[in-house]
């Protein structure tokens, strides 16, 4: 064979090469793209991030913790109707001195329906009080309402 037919060959064999590395480089971004970063727990993102965190989780002893106690005592358990939230992410983070406000996305997904799974999406806020020096949440959206013990009547 001559040098002219095989110069086509190794730049084919090349080009293959490079495109099976993208593959495996992409592939290995997407699987270990590990859970978000977590933020200071001693900020108010932090304290929503936790506790969104347990509801979705269905841990509601954390979420509990993270609930000032008039949020609490106001508990009337979760919403069982509803699916948890897929995902919460976070929009904004308004802080004053005593008090702050976090605005958050809320993903939920439904199953079936007549074409398929489906996605609903809306945004939401936490409002959070400092209590003796820790940001606790006074009031979580509706959606992400859970109590480990729901008060007597």
């Amino acid at each position: 064979m001559s040098d002219a037919t095989r110069k086509p060959d190794r730049i084919l064999f090349v080009l293959i090469g490079v495109v099976g590395l993208l593959v495996v480089v992409a592939l290995a971004v997407v699987f270990t793209r590990g859970e978000p970063a977590a933020l200071d727990e001693a900020s108010p993102a932090g304290v929503v991030q936790r506790y969104s965190k347990a509801v979705i989780d269905g841990d509601n002893a954390t979420a509990d913790s993270y609930l000032t106690d008039a949020a609490r005592s106001r508990c009337r358990g979760g919403y069982p109707g509803e699916p948890r939230p897929a995902r919460v992410v976070l929009v904004s983070t308004s802080e004053r001195t005593d008090s702050a406000t976090v605005r958050v996305s809320i993903v939920q997904q439904s199953q079936g329906g007549p074409f398929g799974p489906s996605e609903y999406e809306m945004e939401d806020a936490f409002s959070l009080l400092k209590v003796n020096g820790t940001w606790k949440i006074d009031q979580p959206p509706y959606i992400l309402t859970a109590c480990s013990v729901v008060p007597a009547k």
